[in-house]
């Protein structure tokens, strides 16, 4: 037991290492784990270490995919579901049965079904290492939106499709059976996902000023969703990645600040030891795969060569499946304008009619629909992803957490079970050190670029012009009281109306002043000086032991919401 304790404390020492360094050397941090996890299995004494799938499936898999979901943000996921979709759904299908009619050709005594299950298990991309490359390199929005939503549910597409190649391997499976497994399977999902997500935000929103009980409710809501729509032999995943969209777009309704603060906090730690852990046990676990297929007799090297022949093929695939899918894309940007005009003149004529007296709830709701619609016409005639950021698009395929743990979830009696393991460990690593190695270089040759810095500080002054003009209107509004019944007092009402103004005016000023000396920036240098001499008073009054811990940390924490204000 303190053998494994004192792996799993080594294992976070160099995920946080990596993970510092990677950025400076600029390499993914996944790819850089893998490498590092198979330098490590080298070494003298180093002990076998072997993870048990359902581990992965089960406890590692659905607070990733978790973490992901919470942060993605739903209107840019509804904005390009059909091509998160297509990506997510129709190409790991493709991909499925084309590596696994490629394996049913090459490899002797393996039946088509443990072929396919075999295609299933390579076929969805792991998006971290593409999104982690895209975030640091300034990719569009919209490309990260893509690559994340098809890593949320293109796992999910996969493990069904696995489940019923292994029950097409004992013969109890048809087409029409499976079609209706898989529909089945997402609509339980979906169901299951909704109903924990909203029963745990309405919970979680009830426990006011508790950060503790509702980082706790947090914690488990990944397995409340993943578990129960897993009994009901639906997919897990999809429920996680429902549970979790809806938490993300509720919280900024539901949750206090500090609620959201904190949840940001604990899923950006979770979602890196989890990930980054799994392609470090990656890179370890190759060489005890290396050994099984060597005891069974089987060649090393030709499970080494299907594995690079499957993908090529897979890259082949993708490549082949994003051409038309971009083409479609160029179309709904060309005829996004057109759209957009439309609306406008039908939204222009709805407002100069104005309300009929007695559908004033039904003018509201068209009005909001058109509205809607103009943005998203708007965005899709904005946000166009040409042939550049469909080519970075289609080498962002590589493999990883679901292909190790659902490849060594095949079950013991396949012909060739530990080389088969071996190809998808092949895949795995290859698509990760070949695409995630050099997806970098592929960006900055392409000249892939995301949003004009000048239009996202044009579109914040707007958005915080919006956001001020709110505030100010609640202040200057006469009917405002109190929770009782009794009005504000004026003093007070005046004093916040200058702050409110004073703040606006930082805002503006932040948006408009970019010289290092300008006062804003001096003031904010400034403040950071005078807070790091209030901390270190508070050193010395700690060291001093005059005071009460209970008082020490009461300071402590005021110093800390001053500090987290000015460097937020």
């Amino acid at each position: 037991m303190q053998e494994l304790a004192l792996l799993a404390v080594v294992a976070v020492l160099i995920i946080v290492v990596v993970s510092y360094a990677a950025p400076k050397l600029k390499v993914a941090a996944p790819v850089l784990l893998v490498i590092v996890g198979m330098a490590c299995s080298q070494v003298p004494g180093a002990p076998e270490l072997f993870v048990e799938p359902d581990w992965i499936l089960v406890v590692v898999l659905p607070p990733i995919l978790y973490a992901a979901a919470v942060n993605v943000p739903v209107v840019d996921f509804r904005r390009d579901l059909g091509t998160i979709g297509a990506l997510s759904v129709l190409l790991v299908v493709v991909s499925a049965f084309g590596t696994g009619l490629l394996f049913w050709w090459l490899v002797p005594d393996l039946d088509l079904a443990a072929a396919v299950a075999l295609g299933a298990v390579i076929s969805p991309p792991d998006a971290v290492a593409a999104t982690s490359i895209g975030k640091r390199l300034g990719l569009p929005p919209r490309l990260v939106t893509i690559l994340e939503g098809e890593g949320l549910v293109n796992d999910a597409t996969a493990l069904v499709l696995l489940r019923t190649a292994v029950a097409a391997i004992a013969g109890t499976v048809s087409f029409w059976g499976a079609l209706g497994d898989f529909a089945y399977a997402v609509f339980v999902g979906v169901a299951a996902g909704a109903v924990v997500g909203v029963v745990s935000v309405w919970a979680r929103s009830r426990i006011r000023n508790q950060p503790v009980l509702t980082t706790a409710i947090s914690l488990v809501v990944p397995f409340l969703a993943f578990i129960p729509a897993e009994e009901l032999h639906a997919s897990g995943v999809i429920g996680v990645v429902t549970a979790g969209l809806i938490t993300g777009h509720q919280s900024a309704k539901r949750f206090t600040a500090h609620d959201r603060i904190s949840e940001r906090t604990n899923w950006r730690t979770i979602q890196l030891l989890l990930e980054n852990g799994v392609f470090l046990l990656m890179g370890f676990e190759i060489t005890a795969v290396v050994a099984d297929v060597h005891n069974s007799g089987q060649g090393v090297w030709t499970a080494i060569g299907l594995g690079l022949l499957a993908t090529v093929t897979l890259i082949f695939l993708r490549v082949v499946f994003v051409v038309p899918l971009i083409a479609a894309l160029r179309r709904q940007q060309r005829g996004a304008g057109a759209t957009t005009d439309r609306i406008e003149s039908l939204l222009d004529r709805l407002t100069a009619r104005g309300p009929h007296p007695d559908h004033e709830r039904r003018y509201a709701k068209a009005t909001r629909a058109l509205r809607r619609r103009h943005a998203d016409a708007a965005f899709f005639a904005s946000e166009g992803l040409g042939w550049r950021g469909g080519g970075v698009l289609a080498w962002s395929g590589m493999r990883g957490v679901v292909t190790v743990a659902a490849a060594q979830s095949l079950p013991t009696d396949v012909p060739h079970r530990a080389e088969l393991v071996l190809i998808a460990f092949t895949v795995a690593i290859v698509t990760l050190i070949l695409q995630g190695g050099t997806l970098p270089a592929l960006i900055k040759v392409l000249g892939v670029q995301g949003t004009d810095a000048e239009h996202e500080r044009r579109e914040l002054a707007r958005l915080a012009t919006e956001i001020h003009t709110a505030a100010q209107a609640l202040v200057d509004n006469p009917a405002l009281t109190r929770e009782n019944g009794k009005p504000f007092d004026a003093a007070l009402l005046d004093k916040t109306r200058k702050r409110t103004l004073a703040t606006a005016e930082v805002i503006d000023k932040m948006l408009g002043e970019h010289d290092p000396d300008s006062p804003l920036q001096q003031r904010r240098e400034l403040q950071r000086l005078l807070i790091d001499a209030m901390q270190n008073a508070l050193l010395d009054a700690r060291a001093g032991g005059t005071y009460s811990s209970h008082t020490l940390d009461r300071a402590q924490h005021l110093i800390d919401t001053e500090a987290a204000r000015f460097t937020s």
